[in-house]
């Protein structure tokens, strides 16, 4: 499982110019899977992401989570983040989960999100516009 983790202030997905999802100050999570994730590695990430002290503390240091600034996460599902550009100038992408199985998973995370934070998603296997105002900018990888 592969997440990248967007600081934001805003942010919003549109599905055929209707947005589907929007929140205010929070986190915008780019979600992708691979073969072997399960739900082990989706609460695990979850928790973690939860937890992750990445927003700034009266002080402008980062010590605060989404929980501690009661924040909102919109999460996007984005199969691209398994792209092998290693051989050729066309990525591969075999090596993310096969849509029927990515979206059952894709469905699961988020409900494990919504155990901590207010969550907002798009939808799975459409061409989504995402925007977003990016704060910091602070950007964080997860693989797991």
């Amino acid at each position: 499982m592969r997440v990248v983790i967007q600081r934001s202030l805003e942010a919003s997905v549109s599905v055929k110019g209707q947005v589907v999802g929007k929140i205010d100050r929070g986190l915008v999570l780019l979600v992708a899977f691979s073969e072997g994730d399960n739900k082990e590695i989706i609460e695990y990430m979850a928790k973690k992401i939860a937890g992750l002290r990445i927003f700034d503390d009266a002080n402008g240091v980062m010590n605060l989570s989404i929980l501690d600034i009661k924040g909102s996460i919109l999460s996007v599902s984005q199969f691209t983040l398994y792209a092998d550009c290693s051989k050729g100038n066309r990525p591969s992408w075999q090596d993310a989960m096969k849509q029927d199985k990515a979206r059952v998973l894709y469905e699961c995370f988020n409900q494990e999100l919504k155990k901590y934070v207010n969550v907002a998603s798009g939808i799975f296997h459409e061409d989504m516009q995402v925007q977003l105002v990016n704060d910091g900018p602070v950007t964080i990888i997860l693989s797991r």
